[in-house]
């Protein structure tokens, strides 16, 4: 199948493409809301400013895909393979990213506010300014992402591996750490203000700065 197919077959009502083949596919600004591409492999494709709100796109393949702004609120991306794919600026509101592959993702400036990214992968992910307002990270592997700037308000990272992680002037006000690994981050202007940091591991200097939260 090829791209003027999907988008005529998709017009006339059709929803489910699950594992189509579509690699280095031109995608950009398309409008496929609620479409289900389970398992299909969108390897470096060009989604692009595509709407793909309320997409089912679990167990796909979009390593090395291109999503600069794309619309992906309330998607389905459990267990897709996100590897070094570009989502910088993308819109993931409510998106469920559980288990995700996102190594080396760029999600500079995306918007995750209350996205599902429980046991996901953001190894190495850059997340520079991103807005993660109330996601859930239990357990995800953030180790050397780069956070700087980013909104972790209310985020549940517990047991999260951070190690390594860039969360220089991160705003983690009321964040859940518990278990959380933040050996050796940079943490330079981080706001921790009502974090839950019960059983964490934290970098040398850090309990002090949450200490002097409660004598100020």
């Amino acid at each position: 199948m090829n791209v003027n197919e999907l988008l005529k077959r998709y017009t006339a009502g059709e929803k489910d493409f699950g594992a189509i083949e579509l690699p280095k596919a031109p995608l950009q600004a398309v409008i496929l809301r609620g479409i289900s591409l389970k398992g299909a492999d969108l390897v470096g494709a060009n989604l692009s400013g595509a709407d793909l709100s309320g997409a089912d796109l679990s167990g796909a393949n979009l390593t090395g895909a291109n999503l600069t702004g794309a619309i992906l609120s309330r998607a389905r991306l459990i267990d897709a393979i996100l590897r070094v794919a570009n989502l910088t600026r993308a819109d993931l509101v409510k998106a469920d990213l559980s288990r995700a592959n996102l190594v080396g993702a760029k999600l500079k400036a995306a918007n995750l506010v209350q996205a599902n990214l429980s046991r996901a992968s953001l190894g190495e992910a850059d997340l520079h300014g991103a807005n993660l307002y109330q996601a859930n990270l239990r357990r995800a592997h953030l180790y050397e992402a780069d956070l700087i700037g980013a909104t972790l308000q209310g985020v549940d990272l517990s047991s999260a591996d951070l190690l390594g992680a860039s969360l220089i002037r991160a705003d983690l006000t009321d964040a859940i750490l518990t278990a959380a690994d933040l050996s050796h981050t940079q943490w330079t202007g981080i706001n921790l203000t009502g974090a839950k940091l019960h059983g964490a591991t934290l970098p040398e200097g850090m309990l002090a700065l949450v200490q002097s939260y409660s004598l100020s």
